[in-house]
């Protein structure tokens, strides 16, 4: 996470009182602080491309807050959630959890106990953004290949020779070598190990 982006705080609490509360807590500390009262609310906010965390209600006036985070995983919306309710129990802790929740804390709950939660919550985000754009840049590199290119590079991470691939696409050995140069640069793989991990990044099978 680079230092001068500031992580945003999403909450959701049919309770304004609750809502504010949390709100000054997040902002006492340094950080960002979006309230709403409903799922709908907030998913007609205006995306963010920076590290975020949603603090959630169970219990919502339109949809609880379990079903709610089953539709943002539905639709796409990858956001580390973190559960607050008055009413849980052990099923729906374990539910919530399961489903990838940061943490499911019980009101009244300390302070403390809710600003760990939300440093950890922004981390994994910071985290699983950085992959993200790794793995867009990744496919960009991808995309600029030839089709040829594409194929060979599909054949060096299977662990051919140059010899082999010539035999398998029906071409001659130095012009294998002239296509796996133009992968290694295109990709900026600096050995073949390092293709290989860029392929299994990318899911790309053997004859892709």
């Amino acid at each position: 996470m680079k230092p001068s982006v500031i992580p945003t705080v999403f909450i959701i609490d049919d309770d304004r009182g609750i809502r504010q509360s949390i709100q000054d807590l997040v902002e006492s500390v340094g950080l960002r602080a979006e309230s709403f009262a409903t799922g709908e609310e907030f998913l007609r906010r205006k995306p963010t491309h920076d590290p975020s965390c949603l603090v959630l209600d169970v219990r919502l006036p339109q949809i609880n807050g379990l079903d709610f985070q089953r539709r943002l995983a539905e639709t796409g919306v990858h956001i580390p959630i973190i559960f607050i309710t008055a009413h849980g129990d052990i099923p729906m802790s374990v539910r919530a959890l399961k489903s990838g929740a940061v943490e499911f804390l019980t009101k009244p709950f300390k302070d403390q106990d809710l600003l760990d939660a939300i440093h950890l919550a922004v981390q994994r985000d910071s985290a699983a953004l950085e992959q993200r754009a790794a793995i867009h840049d990744l496919q960009e590199r991808y995309q600029a290949l030839t089709a040829r290119e594409r194929e060979v590079m599909a054949l060096v991470v299977c662990g051919m020779l140059n010899k082999q691939i010539a035999g398998e696409i029906g071409a001659s050995e130095a012009t294998v070598k002239i296509h796996r140069g133009h992968v290694m640069q295109k990709m900026q793989a600096g050995s073949v190990v390092d293709l290989l991990r860029m392929a299994d990044k990318l899911k790309l099978s053997a004859r892709k």
